[in-house]
């Protein structure tokens, strides 16, 4: 369960977290905490610096922490190391199980299921997800990909029971998936564009419904300071309306924060629209069935 792998994910995060543990964020409104990874809205307004130019003239400094995945950034959140962060559509499900109330969506963007798939070697056998039966399926625990491989194989009348998923980050599961110690790679972009010619997918999130990013923020933060959150939300309007608008500086600023050729950010970029979205009541729906589904499979604490 989550709450019993909680010092292993904080360990693992980010050396950034660091100073955010012991900074004096926790005592005040003075810093503002923000965990990023490297690819999405939040990269973007860390580079183009939306919120810094709002934030200064109070007085505010903003913080930020690099994360490799979703589910150890909302960890750290949920430790009080991070007032705000972007994740996809799985790991708010997982925090909420943990330690519910802790964490509140407070938006989300549009969603693009074809950012996200399920992918094997180019050469490989397997076509279908019914051909994932016995096979090794690499996979990010608690991440949206896990809720896409589970969506998958649910409409395909499998459960994780019938494959064998090996859980990895993305680091990790990039080589295995190279060097075929893994059959297949459930993985959302732009690992998903990366792969380019060496794979191909069986399935996206567009085939089952997955593939939605969310802003998430610390209850506290956002309850104790409503003019931060105002803050906050306002730049990342402001920053994906100058990303709808400026995609090839955008492909620029991805390609430098994940190492990735200018080309295969551009891949991934056109699969997606910018644009900070309210909760709405179907949404929330959403969310709860998917906290259902895996909560029948055995694999959500309550």
């Amino acid at each position: 369960m989550i709450s019993t792998r909680r010092s292993v994910l904080l360990s693992g995060a980010s050396a950034a977290l660091l100073p955010l543990l012991t900074g004096k964020a926790r005592a005040g409104t003075d810093v503002v905490s923000i965990g990023y990874q490297k690819y999405g809205t939040l990269v973007l307004l860390k580079e183009k610096k939306f919120l810094e130019q709002t934030l200064a003239p109070q007085g505010v400094t903003v913080r930020w922490a690099q994360f490799p995945a979703g589910p150890p950034m909302l960890q750290a959140m949920m430790a009080g190391a991070l007032d705000f962060g972007q994740t996809g559509d799985l790991p708010p499900v997982f925090a909420e199980a943990s330690k519910p109330g802790e964490l509140i969506c407070t938006g989300h963007e549009p969603a693009s299921g074809s950012s996200e798939a399920i992918i094997v070697p180019a050469e490989s056998s397997i076509l279908t997800v019914n051909d994932l039966a016995g096979k090794r399926v690499a996979v990010t625990r608690w991440s949206d990909a896990h809720w896409l491989l589970l969506a998958a194989l649910r409409k395909h009348g499998m459960s994780f029971h019938d494959i064998r998923a090996v859980y990895l980050l993305p680091t990790a599961a990039r080589p295995a998936f190279e060097n075929a110690t893994v059959d297949a790679w459930a993985i959302w972009d732009p690992y998903f564009s990366a792969a380019g010619d060496r794979a191909r997918s069986i399935v996206t999130g567009n085939d089952v419904g997955t593939g939605m990013e969310f802003y998430m923020a610390r209850r506290q933060f956002a309850e104790g300071s409503p003019a931060l959150m105002e803050a906050i939300r306002t730049a990342v309007t402001q920053c994906d309306a100058w990303a709808q608008a400026n995609r090839p500086e955008v492909v620029g600023l991805l390609s430098a924060s994940t190492g990735l050729p200018p080309d295969t950010v551009a891949r991934s970029i056109a699969k997606i629209s910018f644009g900070l979205q309210p909760m709405t009541p179907d949404i929330v729906s959403r969310q709860r069935e998917t906290a259902d589904i895996f909560r029948k499979e055995g694999l959500l604490p309550s």
